[in-house]
């Protein structure tokens, strides 16, 4: 069997664009994967264009050979798009291998080490604790989500004093915690907003008192030691790694201990392959894995497999599809991809959908376990989408 061709297609999911890539073998299995959308998602196929040649015609089930080839071909550590082209092609290797003997990918890792994954949904609109309730409420009664991801902010953090911002930020977690059933999980992504570690530790221990799931990600993800610092500071536990890419970086940040759950994306770190890898030294230090997946339907079904596989997993980010068919609450019923281009992420035909907060292993399907919908994907889709970077009342601009 001999890697043949790549084909890159570019799809959304609902306001997102989507680059998804396809390796066809001389023997007709095809493998698919999906790249992170770092946000010029464009630029990912020339770098398709230009990686495809070193692997063209090689044997698809040498993975650790073919991956460490592309990326040792850059010379230097490749960046975020370099990754995110290299994580495709990682996946759809993956996918080619478990079709070719006809087992799921997860059993070629060793094995499901869990019988199905927990999930969590996060959950940014609610303007207060009742519409926060109302929402929660919908996923669980739906879905069966018991672990929920929210912002912390209340107000403006650039335009109030910081201690209101925190203040506001606590009493909004009381009221939760008052309001929302008791066995809920609720986590707080900061969106490394904040510059100052000392203002980190602040909100991190205003919050505290309420048993938050994880406070994710405070401060930029540059400095380790300054992680290191913060976190010795902190009295809840601590999430970050979203904006790492590689098992060297991942080292760095639990060499100085400075988190206690760690969120690396299977759609940036260079895919399966080194996520196992930081898995690893992750395990050796006693943390958890949670992975970043804010993705679509095929990514999330390729952080199924590391997820069934892997020893010290926490728990899974996951979104609900979003398009037609796709749209929906609560109900179980699966959805269809017949919607017209243009509203959804339907290039998935079966995604994997939660029950009661798990999400099922499919042992008798091969590869990722899903259908991808080709029809759909042979018409380009794209949407422009970047970050909205704020501006501080002086004029200068703030994290995103």
């Amino acid at each position: 069997m001999k890697i043949e061709r790549l084909r890159a297609f570019m799809s959304r999911d609902k306001d997102r664009p989507r680059v998804l890539v396809a390796i066809d073998t001389d023997d007709g299995i095809t493998g698919w994967g999906e790249c992170y959308n770092h946000g010029p998602d464009k630029a990912l196929f020339p770098l398709l264009d230009y990686l495809f040649p070193m692997i063209k015609g090689h044997d698809p089930t040498r993975i650790e050979y073919l991956i460490m080839m592309l990326m040792q071909q850059t010379r230097f550590p490749p960046g975020a798009l370099g990754l995110a082209a290299i994580s495709a092609i990682d996946h759809c290797l993956w996918d080619i291998s478990a079709k070719a003997v006809g087992v799921p990918v997860y059993k070629l890792l060793g094995g499901n080490a869990r019988d199905k994954v927990k999930v969590y949904a996060g959950v940014y609109t609610a303007p207060d604790a009742e519409k926060a309730r109302d929402e929660l409420d919908a996923l669980n009664e739906g879905w069966g989500f018991t672990a929920f991801k929210l912002s912390p902010y209340r107000i403006n953090m650039h335009e109030n004093r910081w201690g209101e911002v925190v203040r506001t930020s606590a009493e909004y977690f009381r009221q939760l915690r008052e309001t929302v059933k008791s066995h809920y999980d609720i986590a707080f992504d900061a969106h490394a907003k904040i510059f100052e570690p000392q203002q980190a530790v602040q909100l991190a221990n205003a919050l505290a008192p309420y048993d938050p799931l994880f406070f994710e990600e405070p401060i930029r993800p540059e400095n380790f030691e300054a992680w290191g610092d913060m976190k010795r500071s902190i009295n809840c536990t601590v999430a970050t790694g979203e904006s790492l890419y590689s098992r060297f970086e991942f080292l760095r940040l639990l060499q100085v201990r400075g988190a206690d759950i760690i969120q690396p994306d299977i759609c940036v770190v260079g895919g399966l392959l080194e996520m196992r890898k930081i898995a690893a030294i992750a395990e050796a230090h006693y943390v958890t894995v949670a992975p970043h997946n804010p993705m679509g339907p095929l990514a999330t079904a390729v952080n199924l497999h590391f997820s069934a596989s892997q020893p010290n997993f926490r728990i899974l980010e996951y979104r609900l599809p979003q398009g037609p068919g796709y749209t929906f609450q609560g109900g179980g019923e699966a959805p269809t991809s017949t919607a017209p281009a243009g509203e959804g992420a339907y290039y998935v035909k079966d995604p994997y959908l939660p029950k009661d907060g798990y999400l099922e292993l499919r042992p008798d399907r091969p590869g990722w376990g899903v259908e991808i919908n080709e029809e759909i994907l042979g018409k380009e889709d794209y949407v422009h989408w970047q970050r909205k970077v704020p501006v501080k009342p002086d004029g200068s601009t703030g994290y995103v």
